[in-house]
């Protein structure tokens, strides 16, 4: 499936601020970026370097006015989700290192309080693939899912308290639930066609079976069209912009996700 994604943020600027922007996607096994478009009005200076999770960041300082920022990429995406029901546990020892810091707590996800929740919902289950299934599953009966209802990230216990969150909400007690069962897990955010509404979006992936999969407890089942933008361990290491200073909120901000015939 080829997909046009893009993202306009728009900024009043009182004083001149640094930023740090996430929001070129990179091509990987599931996508292929095939064509990008990156505007900052006005034409300010850009750095771009890549963090310690892969992601493409920028860094820039914007000067005082109105300051926007535009993206559109182009990208082919996988026809369907790769789902492996039945994939093993990986033990410890034979993960790869880079796979390590998806075990441990962060600061939205408190991995050490959900033992026994996370062994209660799984009981039964297969180890792996099957026990993060069953966790989308308890989410989805358990955990309402309300677009707009949180402005500011909220743990994995605050999520658990309410029972209602919003996209990065559920993936956060996600992730926290599969890390007590010593299954790495992190954060993605994005874009999913036909999202509604139509938003930047956020889930989560685990690592069961020697590798990656994608789970989303806001849908009713995985289907194809997500874009990956950034990946980290939670909410804290994929912000799209992150500033400094007196705080700056976006005047205006559009996201849209269509899907295009392929490149000639």
């Amino acid at each position: 499936m080829w997909l046009r994604a893009r993202c306009d943020l728009t900024f009043e600027i009182k004083v001149p601020t640094p930023f740090i922007l996430m929001l070129r996607p990179r091509s990987g096994y599931q996508q292929w970026v095939a064509r990008e478009e990156y505007t900052l009005l006005p034409n300010v200076v850009a750095f771009e370097y890549t963090d310690g999770y892969g992601n493409l960041c920028q860094r820039l300082l914007a000067p005082v006015g109105r300051f926007s920022v535009h993206t559109s990429s182009e990208v082919m995406t996988a026809d369907s989700i790769d789902q492996a029901p039945g994939a093993p546990f990986n033990e410890i020892p034979t993960l790869p290192e880079s796979v390590l810091a998806y075990l441990l707590p962060s600061r939205y996800c408190e991995v050490d309080r959900f033992g026994s929740l996370a062994t209660e919902i799984t009981s039964g289950e297969l180890p792996g693939y099957d026990q993060v299934a069953a966790i989308v599953g308890w989410l989805r009966q358990n955990i309402r899912y309300c677009p707009g209802s949180s402005v500011i990230p909220l743990s994995a216990i605050e999520i658990n308290q309410q029972q209602q969150g919003v996209c990065r909400d559920l993936a956060h007690l996600g992730i926290a639930l599969c890390r007590a069962l010593c299954i790495p897990a992190r954060m993605v955010v994005g874009y999913l066609y036909g999202l509604q509404p139509m938003e930047l979006h956020a889930w989560f992936e685990a690592y069961v079976g020697g590798r990656w999969y994608t789970f989303d407890a806001t849908q009713a089942q995985l289907q194809s069209g997500y874009i990956a933008v950034g990946y980290g361990r939670d909410a804290a290491d994929v912000a799209i912009y992150n500033q400094f200073g007196p705080a700056v909120s976006p005047i205006a901000q559009d996201v849209g996700v269509e899907q295009i015939a392929p490149p000639a």
